[in-house]
């Protein structure tokens, strides 16, 4: 585990259980679409266990929005904690209570994004997550993911109808992922995407599964990113790193 994995400070104090899961964010809840989420990247729970929340998260950890600003406020950590002990220590009570929420009307015909931060951190939790989505077939859900090889033994074979998700540059396991994948790219401005020939989601989250594709994200104005970026997507920022291990390794 790297220091940067552990930079976010840890609430250690013991979790209690959420009253409701969903929320939405002040981005997404113009589009009335709710989401849930879980630490970024990696976590300290309370009694001292550390969990990789993104375990393929590669060049990404270092300019990952989810790690900065408000995600930062030590309520909105507790709340994070909160819900990946949840998932953890009960998860039986965990799908009970998401399958009650998901049942309420204002979700049906709706979105729900998993993972506002965080990722597919395991098979169990990717299972429970798939069970749900089979139970709740009138409730539509979506994902961005940089678990590639868990969704190709998992999701790829036979994918749910009301489930949507888009492979997301910048992990490590970028190499896995097929022609003809739907991908996001995370560009430095919209002026870059357009001239990639990609497609920009800024207008609306859901263009990142529904729009056409590839899909484009303008890079957060956050100054250390932009630094770390230096004009490259994400992409390309994951592939020299990849490229430099290699030949260190020969």
């Amino acid at each position: 585990m790297t220091a940067l994995a552990l930079e976010t400070p840890p609430v250690r104090r013991r979790p209690r259980r959420p009253q409701r899961l969903l929320t939405q964010n002040s981005e997404l809840r113009g589009e009335n679409i709710w989401n849930w989420t879980i630490p970024a990247l990696a976590t300290r729970l309370w009694d001292g266990r550390v969990i990789k929340t993104c375990p393929a998260a590669g060049v990404c950890a270092q300019a990952c929005y989810a790690r900065n600003g408000t995600y930062n406020f030590p309520g909105v950590i507790q709340r994070h904690q909160e819900n990946l002990a949840y998932v953890l220590d009960d998860p039986a009570g965990w799908q009970r209570q998401m399958a009650a929420e998901l049942a309420h009307p204002r979700h049906r015909g709706g979105w729900i994004r998993i993972h506002d931060a965080g990722d597919f951190f395991s098979d169990r939790y990717l299972a429970m997550w798939l069970r749900l989505i089979a139970f709740r077939p009138a409730v539509n859900f979506y994902c961005y993911t940089k678990e590639v090889d868990r969704w190709n033994r998992m999701v790829r074979p036979a994918p749910p109808r009301n489930l949507r998700w888009v492979f997301s540059y910048g992990g490590n396991e970028d190499h896995l992922i097929r022609p003809g994948d739907r991908v996001a790219d995370v560009f430095p401005d919209e002026a870059a995407i357009l001239s990639a020939g990609y497609h920009s989601q800024d207008a609306s989250d859901l263009l990142a599964v529904l729009g056409p594709a590839p899909v484009g994200i303008p890079a957060n104005n956050i100054p250390q990113f932009r630094r770390r970026m230096a004009g490259r997507t994400f992409r390309e920022w994951q592939v020299e790193r990849d490229t430099k291990r290699a030949a260190r390794t020969r």
